[in-house]
């Protein structure tokens, strides 16, 4: 696992994002804090969905996430995405997994409808509860990439040539850790590092 004592990564191009007015009052919750600024979430973004439902991601500020990239028609690295999230939540308990949010974002959003997100959903057996598949507008995906560290490239075929890692953030958007061991066993010192964060 590959730890970040300081959050660098996106910083550069955060520091490009105007945040106006209003954004600055959506990114604040009840309490009046803002958002400190190394969040990922000082970058705005508009997700949809496998409920169609349009969501700026702002709104998972307060719990920690784990953040991922993928797309609904790759045939082998993706759903080994989706069994990394499932095997640690495995290492969880109930109490935990319930403090703990999983994203999972396109990098095809042409492609990846509400419908073709809930598909996966049903497919794997996701509890809605915890998980969420979304996309966010095609102009929007680099950007998203960029922040979290993950290259990619779309192929003549429609696919994708891709890096894969799963990021904990902490309940600020901050970056705390991540992972590129993805299957069925989850690397020890990141599942380690997420209880850690959603406490006992």
């Amino acid at each position: 696992m590959k730890r970040l004592a300081t959050v660098t990564l996106g910083i550069a191009m955060l520091a490009g994002v105007a945040i106006s007015a209003t954004d600055e009052a959506f990114a604040a919750p009840a309490t009046g804090t803002a958002l400190p600024a190394d969040s990922v979430y000082q970058l705005p973004l508009q997700l949809t969905d496998q409920a169609g439902q349009a969501r700026d991601w702002r709104t998972r500020r307060g719990k920690p996430q784990l953040v991922a990239m993928f797309y609904t028609s790759c045939q082998y690295i993706c759903p080994l995405i989706v069994d990394s999230g499932k095997a640690i939540e495995a290492q969880l308990t109930p109490a935990q997994r319930n403090r703990l949010g999983i994203l999972l974002v396109s990098m095809d959003p042409k492609r990846d409808t509400p419908a073709a997100l809930a598909s996966v959903v049903a497919k794997r057996k996701l509890d809605t509860a915890r998980w969420t598949l979304a996309a966010p507008p095609t102009d929007s995906v680099r950007d998203v990439a960029g922040l979290l560290g993950i290259r990619f490239r779309q192929l003549e075929d429609g696919e994708f040539n891709h890096t894969s890692a799963l990021i904990l953030l902490d309940a600020d958007g901050r970056i705390l850790g991540r992972t590129e061991q993805v299957g069925t066993r989850p690397d020890p010192e990141f599942v380690a590092l997420v209880r850690k964060t959603v406490g006992s």
